[in-house]
């Protein structure tokens, strides 16, 4: 299922398929992702698939009308899910911990035991931290008064990054190249130069604060992975301003 050459091995990748839609056809052996454009969860495995370089389709889902077919695989409706002949498997570290040891080649976690556990101990960190309060702030559908309360509790999320980071002294939290932590916590570290466009808000979040973190985003961008997938701030602008007015745009193009 792997193979070698050009990175971002997607073979094919739907529009967002709604409820009375029906499911693509399976091909035997294709590992197939469910996915949403926009789902930072699912990007996760996206960028673990492409690092790895699997051969992949991916099965776009509208998440606010789920397609029957879809519910009956994954009854919690939830995005990602992986299958394989058959077989299903979701959640975001559950999918990319199987294809870490399902497809060990190149290995993302650290060799050393302790150290792995403290990678995955980082990622839950991030996850309570950062990503939860992020997630807040991105849908806070341009309630000031929201984004001021939730705001005051992202840079201590975010110290914690800044200091494990000037502490490896490395590129990346995963050495020279990025890791398996390093591509956790991406989907959120993209979305933070939204903040300010959303915003307007140069303080809350500035490289002057996090000067290793910042720099950290740069050197993500350059990832093959990362560049296959990336989405830019001000796409992600466009579809979160129109989330309060009902309008779910999963399938618009990038925004230049």
């Amino acid at each position: 299922m792997r193979r070698s050459g050009a990175i971002a091995p997607c073979v094919m990748s739907t529009l967002h398929l709604a409820a009375g839609s029906k499911c693509p056809p399976y091909q035997s052996g294709m590992m197939r992702c469910y996915s949403m454009k926009y789902c930072p969860y699912a990007k996760r495995t996206l960028l673990i698939l492409t690092a790895k370089n699997i051969k992949h389709d991916i099965v776009n889902i509208n998440l606010q009308s789920k397609p029957e077919w879809f519910l009956e695989k994954n009854p919690l409706g939830k995005v990602p899910t992986l299958e394989l002949d058959g077989r299903l498997m979701y959640e975001s570290l559950v999918t990319c911990d199987y294809l870490e040891e399902a497809y060990p080649d190149p290995p993302l976690y650290p060799r050393d035991a302790w150290s792995k556990g403290q990678d995955r101990m980082l990622i839950e960190l991030w996850n309570s931290k950062v990503a939860f309060i992020l997630n807040k702030i991105v849908t806070a559908g341009g309630d000031r008064e929201v984004y001021s309360q939730i705001i005051t509790n992202i840079p201590e999320g975010l110290e914690l990054f800044e200091t494990e980071l000037t502490k490896r002294n490395t590129k990346y939290f995963g050495g020279a190249r990025p890791g398996m932590l390093d591509y956790m916590i991406w989907p959120w570290g993209e979305r933070i130069p939204v903040l300010l466009l959303l915003w307007g808000d140069e303080t809350a979040i500035s490289k002057r604060q996090f000067p290793k973190l910042f720099s950290w985003m740069e050197c993500m961008k350059e990832d093959p992975a990362v560049k296959a997938l990336y989405i830019n701030p001000k796409t992600y602008v466009k579809y979160y301003q129109d989330r309060p007015n009902g309008l779910f745009q999963f399938d618009m193009e990038q925004v230049p």
